[in-house]
């Protein structure tokens, strides 16, 4: 099976759906584990973009939080959400079928200016960032650590 091939029809069928051209198949083994397209259309949440949508499927399906032995497949290089969203599970594999400048063709071009911040020092980011060291009788960090038992 030509899984970027497949990634592709499902970006079509989302456009077709009134939704933006994206999709994504994740592969285990040879075997499709999950397919996602991007749902924001539908549910008004900018975090449903393919490819996290298809890790949440596999996540529930394989119950795991590894999905380091996937390999993502997307109709279009994924954006940084989503790349972290790989990371955080592990996926070292992704192969994609449309560049960022082809996004930006059509108007989807969020992408670049976020992958340009994450190069320079927070500091520099569009997003004007603060930390506030703030104390709290129970630290998180350190009830995290002894839950684990570490």
């Amino acid at each position: 099976m030509n899984y970027l091939y497949y990634a592709m029809e499902l970006a079509v069928e989302n456009v077709q759906q009134g939704g933006s051209p994206f999709g994504a198949v994740l592969v285990l083994e040879g075997e499709v584990i999950s397919t996602g397209v991007n749902l924001h259309h539908r549910c008004y949440d900018v975090t449903t973009h393919a490819e996290i949508e298809a890790v949440r499927k596999a996540q529930h399906k394989l119950q795991t939080d590894d999905l380091s032995a996937c390999t993502m497949y997307a109709s279009g290089m994924p954006c940084p959400m989503c790349l972290a969203a790989m990371y955080f599970v592990g996926i070292r594999n992704v192969y994609y079928a449309q560049t960022l400048e082809e996004a930006e063709t059509v108007g989807l071009g969020t992408s670049k200016q976020i992958y340009s911040d994450l190069a320079k020092e927070s500091a520099q980011w569009h997003i004007h960032m603060v930390h506030v060291p703030t104390s709290h009788p129970e630290d998180p960090m350190k009830l995290f650590q002894q839950m684990k038992g570490e």
